[in-house]
Formats: structure tokens, sequence, C-alpha cells
């Protein structure tokens, strides 16, 4: 499926315009086609080459995919390089940008989505590092149904933003389906960590699945400068996990939901 690129300016309330990058498919001959919408939060460097290419990679299924700046109360929406500079800006930023401004940021890139006319209203998202804590805040928004978050941090420290955040507390506001994705190697999110989120998502009545790869390390999906963390056939597993998800709940007209009946055990 082709790909057209685009961006488009926000005026956001906490600062600055927001630039979302639009990553749209294209179907030859068919130029009323209708796509769900993925909003894809980027890691700390906002939308980089290789954020770029994750969205590229959606929107080749078929989904219309908007990446927003996250870092457009103190800088332009150009990458941070990834280096010493950019790593500490980034993690400065993230720390000092505030929790209302994060979650005006989702609800700007979801009104975005559904403000296409190429858009069929159903509306999921993703996100990697800070972009995976960012998908998890994004999936309390009752307009998103599928949400896959790659090695999100600082959900089980309560650390985001200026005075920390309420993601855990809040959990049970998630109406969509959640894949999280962790890596049992990655320091970033701790083996309490991650049990903490899945009791949370467990006892919130979370529709999930919860995957953790014996050896992949934080940044595993990144293929640029990830500092030799780069696991390409587990990335390509965990991208098949996203497409059978965005696949089943955005793509399909499931009807209402029912109460689905305990597995029978059997041998």
């Amino acid at each position: 499926m082709l790909i057209t690129e685009s961006h488009i300016d926000v005026p956001t309330q906490a600062g600055g315009d927001m630039r979302i990058f639009i990553f749209h498919p294209k179907i030859e001959g068919y130029p009323s086609a209708k796509f769900p919408g993925i909003v894809v939060f980027s890691e700390i460097y906002q939308v980089t080459g290789p954020v770029a290419r994750f969205c590229r990679q959606i929107a080749a299924h078929g989904y219309i995919c908007a990446a927003p700046s996250s870092y457009h109360e103190f800088t332009s929406s150009d990458a941070l390089a990834y280096d010493v500079p950019g790593t500490d800006a980034g993690n400065a930023w993230k720390i000092e940008k505030t929790l209302s401004g994060y979650d005006e940021d989702a609800t700007l890139s979801v009104d975005a989505l559904l403000g296409l006319p190429t858009c069929t209203g159903r509306i999921g998202t993703t996100g990697m590092c800070l972009g995976g804590h960012l998908a998890y805040r994004c999936a309390f928004d009752k307009r998103v149904s599928a949400s896959v978050c790659y090695f999100a941090t600082d959900v089980h420290s309560g650390t985001l933003g200026k005075g920390g955040d309420d993601s855990l507390a809040r959990t049970k506001e998630i109406k969509g389906e959640v894949v999280m994705i962790f890596g049992k190697k990655d320091t970033h999110i701790p083996p309490a960590g991650r049990d903490l989120i899945r009791k949370t998502l467990q006892d919130a009545g979370v529709t999930f699945s919860f995957y953790e790869n014996s050896f992949a390390q934080h940044a595993f999906i990144r293929d640029e400068l990830s500092k030799g963390r780069y696991d390409p056939a587990v990335a390509g597993i965990c991208f098949q996990m996203l497409l059978e998800l965005f696949g089943r709940v955005l793509r399909s007209d499931l009807g209402p939901a029912e109460g689905v009946a305990e597995p029978e055990h059997v041998c």
C-alpha cells in the first residue's frame, strides 16, 4: 500500500503549536477510501527516523498514523539526536512537561484523526518508551478501542510529568483492549514494576495481553542507534501482535460486547 506524508500544526493550551505528522495509506483508484486511525507516540526524542519508519509500517497495512511531537512547550518539532545532549534534554522535558499537557496532546491527536474525512472513526494508539506510557494514558479516552504499549516507562513508578502521574490509579478508565510489551532485560521497568502493571490491569478488569520476551532490552524495536539492543526478530513478533489487535478490533465491526464464558478446562 502506498503512503502519503504530511503534517498539521495544532494550537495547544499548554504552549506552542503541536506538530502532528500524518502517515496516510493510499490505494490507487480509490480516492475516497477510509481507514482506522492510530495515534503513535514517540520516545523522548520526538518523531525520529525509527519512529517515522514504524509509522510507515503501520500505515502500509491500512491505518492513518498521527505522530505528535511532545515537546512543543520547549522546542521545535525537530527530532532530538540520539546522543548525550539529546537524551538529557528529552529526559528533562519529560519530567518538566505537565500531565495535563500530555493529556491535551493525546486528545488533540485523536481529534485530528477523527476530523479527517478519510478516517472511519475507529481509533487505536501505540508508542514506545515514553510513548508507551502516553499510549496507556491515551487509552483513557473512550474513543480509543485498542492500545499497544511498548516498554512503557514510568507507569509503575508514577513519575511521568511535573509532580508525577496517576496512570495506575486511572486504569479502570480503560475500556478498549490493551497489549503490553516488555523485555525481561529492560532495566527501566524492573520485574516488580512489570508485575505491578499486570496486576493493576487484571484487578481493573481490563481486557489485555501481556508479553515479556526473555532476552529483549529497552528500545529493542529501534532500528537505529539502539546501543546494540535492536532485535528485529522479536520486533517482528511484536508487530504481528499489534496487527492482530488492530485488525481484529479496528477493522472489524464486532457489535456490542457481551459477557465471555470462562474457558472450559479440557486436556
